[in-house]
């Protein structure tokens, strides 16, 4: 089996966890992660962490940090997460090379 890429997070991405943490007065990671379920087979489950696990790769730009765990690392391989903030609404975003399809809600997808 090949190695997993690590997947690359967006500056855009970086600057609003930032000022996450900075509104909430603490540091905030984002763990993102890859589940069973959701209408397409997977789904990304994001959510906020005050800290990571002895086992996440931490992909970290100037104190600022985003967790994959090792069992969601595989499906993430070279993707990108990314912050969008359209007229729809604001939320972090995954584009995974690794997705054969995907639902049009953009948070379940199919390898």
């Amino acid at each position: 089996m090949d190695l997993a890429l690590p997947p690359k997070v967006s500056d855009r991405a970086f600057a609003r966890l930032a000022e996450i943490s900075a509104d909430t007065g603490a540091p905030k990671c984002l763990r993102v992660a890859v589940e069973g379920g959701g209408c397409s087979g997977f789904q990304y489950e994001i959510s906020l962490q005050d800290a990571p696990s002895a086992e996440d790769l931490v992909l970290e730009k100037d104190g600022v940090k985003v967790l994959v765990d090792p069992v969601s690392l595989p499906f993430l391989s070279d993707a990108v997460i990314d912050f969008s903030d359209e007229l729809i609404g604001a939320r972090f975003v995954i584009a995974n090379p690794n997705a054969t399809s995907s639902c049009g809600c953009g948070t379940s997808f199919s390898m």
